[in-house]
């Protein structure tokens, strides 16, 4: 019981109707970014109110309380919620004004209207965990392998304005090193839909340093010939972007 005064966790009362669930180790960021958007952006605790404290959170999706800062501090970032000090502070779920004409909020829902997400997202995740797995079981001679680890290095050595599209390279020449010249094209088209959708949300330094991991991963298993472990962190990694892109934009 909440004492006089004292402002009550929403999520508390009534966690039947919250959603949260502990997350895959994988990506733990990303899909615990992914519900605390989801109970915001569905009003699950209103304009004003409190999340319930970081302990519980942690507890409940079952991340450590330094991944969960990093969460909340990107969803204060983007103005979504703010931080309050004193007896009665915590987390708060920041009033969301209605977007002007022209901005960036009419913009988002311009660019992702009419496209089925879910289609884009299984779609990819079947072509890359496919090449993954080909590149893998074929194994690379030495310039194809070499290529392979030239796209890594790019990414890895990339600026910030410039990841995205290294990131693409990289995936691309994935595809390509398939041997699959449809796999290739078909992939490039699904790609361009993925990045029109990665456009509209922000670019996370946590999440660019967890994909860089996944990537070094990916090429060591693809270069070892382990076509098993190739397509699940291919699997793992779009199951990554997935969960931000449903986040913000879902």
């Amino acid at each position: 019981m909440a004492k006089k005064n004292e402002p009550m966790d929403p999520l508390a009362a009534h966690p039947e109707a919250v959603g949260l669930r502990p997350v895959r180790a994988g990506n733990g960021f990303e899909e615990a970014l992914e519900q605390i958007l989801q109970v915001v952006r569905l009003g699950l605790v209103a304009d004003g109110e409190r999340l319930p404290a970081e302990r519980e959170l942690a507890d409940r999706l079952r991340i450590s309380r330094v991944t969960l800062r990093e969460v909340l501090k990107v969803l204060q970032d983007q103005g979504l919620l703010e931080s309050r000090r004193g007896r009665y502070g915590g987390t708060f779920v920041r009033p969301r004004p209605g977007a002007p004409a022209g901005g960036a909020g009419q913009e988002l829902r311009r660019r992702v209207a009419g496209v089925d997400i879910e289609d884009v997202l299984r779609f990819r995740e079947v072509l890359e965990v496919g090449a993954a797995g080909l590149c893998a079981a074929d194994g690379l001679d030495g310039e194809r392998a070499e290529r392979l680890r030239s796209a890594l290095a790019a990414t890895h050595d990339a600026p910030l304005a410039e990841y995205r599209r290294l990131d693409t390279l990289f995936h691309l020449t994935l595809a390509e090193l398939s041997g699959s010249a449809t796999l290739t094209a078909q992939y490039a088209a699904v790609r361009a839909s993925v990045n029109d959708l990665l456009d509209c949300i922000p670019l996370l330094v946590r999440n660019l340093e967890h994909s860089q991991r996944q990537h070094t991963a990916l090429a060591e298993a693809v270069l070892d010939q382990d076509a098993d472990a190739a397509r699940e962190i291919a699997r793992e990694h779009c199951g990554g972007t997935a969960a931000l892109l449903r986040g913000f934009l879902t």
